[in-house]
């Protein structure tokens, strides 16, 4: 989108998202200019099905094969009618819980099913279009594919939000923002006005989740209480961690699957649960090795956030204070969804969603397709 003629005055946003942990669709409003203003509301979670979750996990498996990012043969068109069903359901119930709030915007970030952008190609399922018509609402969709085909990772996108939130709490120093769901990534602000540094740093809770679900039935090791409970496999680790993308400085941005549990197969389920975890942790602390000077303190939000097992492993490893985004009054649940409201604001104004500090992109970004609600014919 380019420049828009509209002042920047606040916009009562709702944002959507389903993350690489494909647990279900979080909702949340908040009320901001784009740039400095926020004012956090409500938010709503709707947990897919067990079906829900075999539809997506086969259009990830079929994704593997595309070559073209407008594709969506078979299985994938399936589940992409199942997003766009899913959030409008997620949305309708908001609405429902909350009936004083005025919508005047939704950001809506889909289901990313394939992401390679060394192959300039990034696959977000999910219509803007449908959810603009039914819900009535403009809608603003497929934020990552122009930073891409500029040449840039197209993520993380959320670096701009993080950035923002610092500023109102009024840190100073060194600050890192972490946030672990499928995928992790972290956003590194030197100083609060500075233009964020961000990359993912690599597995969030994609792979202990992928294990739980195999070993259990259940795919979280809630509390982490199964890695409490085991013992990490340190050359298992040392080979997790020797791979190449763990030196490459930021920017860079990694799929789902770019790892998978095979290496920890023959382990017990809470030694294999320890060893998964501890290479979320170590992935971090490698990242930290490339930034400018060591955060003073590291803010975690994300499902990784709810894991104190990870969370004691982060403070192991990176030697530096560890705290949850509820320190500050934020919530590690809802972020994710809250910067989608707010990149929607700042989309719609024009604004910056990408740096070449975040995503490599040749130069500062906005992004973004709008979708006006089309008159019932």
């Amino acid at each position: 989108m380019t420049q828009s003629s509209l002042s920047y005055k606040p916009v009562s946003a709702l944002g959507l998202m389903s993350g690489t942990s494909m647990d279900g669709v979080d909702v949340a409003h908040l009320v901001s200019d784009g740039e400095s203003a926020i004012v956090q509301g409500p938010s709503s979670f709707s947990p897919y099905s067990d079906a829900d979750r075999e539809v997506l996990r086969a259009a990830i498996q079929a994704a593997r094969t595309l070559d073209d990012r407008m594709l969506r043969p078979g299985i994938i068109a399936q589940a992409e009618a199942l997003i766009d069903q899913r959030h409008i359901e997620a949305v309708n119930a908001f609405r429902r819980e909350n009936p004083d709030i005025r919508i005047e915007l939704i950001g809506y970030h889909g289901q990313t099913i394939l992401h390679r952008p060394e192959k300039h190609l990034t696959v977000q399922i999910g219509r803007g279009q449908v959810l603009a018509d039914e819900l009535k609402i403009p809608v603003i969709y497929d934020m990552r594919a122009a930073d891409v085909a500029a040449g840039g990772q197209g993520a993380p996108l959320v670096p701009v939000f993080h950035r923002a939130l610092v500023q109102n709490a009024g840190l100073s120093g060194a600050i890192a923002v972490l946030n672990i769901g499928g995928v992790a990534n972290i956003t590194y602000l030197q100083t609060p006005q500075s233009e964020p540094i961000a990359c993912d740093t690599g597995p969030g809770n994609a792979l202990l989740d992928d294990l739980m679900l195999r070993r259990t039935g259940v795919a979280m090791d809630k509390n982490g209480a199964a890695a409490a409970q085991g013992r990490v496999n340190q050359a298992i680790l040392a080979q997790y961690l020797g791979d190449s993308f763990f030196e490459l400085p930021a920017p860079k941005s990694l799929d789902r699957n770019a790892f998978d549990v095979s290496m920890v197969e023959d382990l017990a389920t809470h030694d294999a649960a320890a060893t998964l975890t501890a290479f979320t942790s170590g992935a971090v602390a490698k990242l930290l090795m490339h930034l400018p000077e060591k955060p003073g303190e590291v803010i975690v939000c994300g499902g990784g956030a709810r894991n104190p097992t990870l969370i004691q492993s982060l403070r192991k490893d990176l030697h530096c204070a560890v705290f949850t985004a509820e320190k500050y009054g934020w919530s590690s649940d809802a972020m994710e969804a809250q910067a989608f409201a707010y990149l929607a604001v700042r989309a719609l104004h024009g604004l910056t969603l990408t740096f070449p500090t975040t995503t490599g992109a040749p130069h500062p970004m906005s992004g973004g397709v709008m979708a006006e609600p089309r008159l019932s014919l």
